[in-house]
């Protein structure tokens, strides 16, 4: 595969992609992550940003339609049933991750996949298929961008946009040709800027109903004749050029068709920002192996890489449950008190007095080891001081929910079921028997509702 025009050769990859091209592991994992996925989007329901983007879907689109809107089970088109569940799917912070793109595929490609394949009448092959072009895309584009763009870029909703287009228009059957144009409009609507975090505004939830519904509306455009941008990345006008001063596009053709980079995604274990897992999950190590109750802890020191200091730094007094995730304080407090850092421990406990108190107590440093093993390896290190006088140092490698520490499908079930049952969304009975389906999506010939 040629690097000449490294756009051209990713859209060609993302046209061509068949399931009977994906390995078998991929295809296990791709269930995995689209089992994930649902409970994420189920966890929406009640949230009030997520509502308010699906109160504007419902004004704004049609009454009945073939896609499902999964916060409500009401039926629209695919355009706005991608919209509001790519709000529902991202809200509760605990939808997967791409380590070395510091992306979160699912969010941007289940949505408007599921939505357009409901519209479509398209089997569970064909989901599948379309959903591995989406994540490989959207990966590549994240990797392509660089750390510089990470400072200000919320990856997920610019990246999202093309990760979108790749999933939809291999469900459409765009040619090559067709998908390049499809790209071309889908990056020059990348949008999502990190600023939100300091006011603890709604706008993440925006980043990926944008990013999945502008994806979408690309590569039906595209299907009709829609022309786009031939060299949306590497233009001297294009993404890289004013988003991105480390850019690499070779990144964007690394290993396609060989190196699957679906089945490098990560799952999240607690309900936060992923910048803090490792952490937390070290520190949990300390906790538990030196059986510290969180009285004894005196200072926490987290040895971390850049981004989290960027993205997690400027949220100093988080003021909502949302804003808490972004707080390494906060979710190493909660971390230390009980051992997780889930929907209810946020929910209930993020402004109690003593959750607060040991807040205060952390603080994070940048770590060259850490700093240099990013993005693709996310190294988890912190130093405790107790209060008698003792440094204890916690160290993981692999957080929970890493490819070498993953969930299994038992663990995924049951978080799909909890995250249901915190939010209301589906009763245990309907959630269950809406999962065991999931679990079959390969053998569907048509993909019909999923609650």
């Amino acid at each position: 595969m040629t690097t000449k025009n490294p756009g051209a050769d990713l859209a060609a990859f993302a046209a061509g992609l068949k399931f009977e091209d994906i390995p078998t592991d991929v295809v296990r994992k791709t269930e995995d992550l689209l089992v994930d996925w649902f409970g994420s989007a189920v966890a929406g329901h009640g949230s009030r940003p997520v509502e308010t983007i699906a109160k504007f879907a419902q004004t704004m689109g049609p009454a009945e339609g073939p896609s499902e809107v999964i916060i409500n089970g009401r039926r629209t088109t695919p355009y706005f049933a991608a919209l509001a569940n790519a709000a529902a799917s991202h809200v509760a912070e605990q939808d997967d991750v791409h380590n070395g793109s510091v992306f979160h595929p699912a969010t941007v490609v289940f949505s408007p996949a599921v939505a357009v394949a409901q519209a479509l009448g398209a089997s569970g092959k064909q989901l599948i298929a379309a959903s591995v072009a989406g994540y490989e895309v959207g990966i590549r584009v994240g990797e392509f961008l660089g750390r510089s763009h990470y400072k200000v870029f919320h990856t997920t909703g610019t990246a999202g946009t093309l990760a979108a287009a790749a999933a939809v228009g291999n469900l459409l059957g765009l040619d090559a040709q067709q998908m390049r144009h499809a790209f071309g409009s889908a990056g020059t609507q990348s949008a999502g800027l990190w600023e939100f975090l300091r006011t603890a505004a709604d706008s993440k939830q925006l980043h990926t109903a944008h990013a999945a519904a502008a994806g979408l509306a690309s590569a039906y455009l595209a299907k009709d004749g829609f022309t786009g941008a031939d060299r949306i990345f590497d233009g001297p006008q294009g993404l890289a050029a004013g988003m991105s001063s480390d850019s690499d596009p070779a990144k964007l053709v690394d290993g396609l068709g060989t190196r699957w980079a679906t089945a490098e995604t990560s799952f999240k274990y607690h309900a936060s920002c992923r910048h803090t897992h490792p952490a937390a999950d070290a520190l949990a190590q300390v906790m538990r192996e030196c059986k510290l109750k969180p009285a004894d802890i005196a200072r926490v020191v987290t040895h971390v890489h850049q981004g989290a200091i960027d993205v997690l730094g400027p949220v100093v007094d988080p003021k909502t449950v949302h804003q808490s995730k972004f707080n390494m304080g906060t979710v190493l407090a909660l971390v230390a008190k009980y051992a997780h850092a889930g929907l209810p421990e946020f929910d209930d406990h993020f402004r109690d007095a003593d959750v607060m108190a040991l807040r205060d107590k952390v603080e994070m440093v940048l770590d060259p080891e850490v700093d240099g093993a990013y993005p693709r390896r996310w190294i988890g290190k912190v130093t405790v001081t107790t209060t008698d006088g003792r440094t204890l140092h916690g160290r993981v490698d692999e957080p929970k929910g890493d490819p070498g520490n993953t969930l299994s499908r038992d663990e995924i079930t049951a978080k799909a079921l909890q995250l249901a049952a915190f939010s209301k969304g589906a009763d245990e009975a309907r959630m269950r028997a809406a999962v065991d389906r999931l679990w079959n999506v390969a053998q569907w010939p048509k993909v019909a509702a999923l609650l």
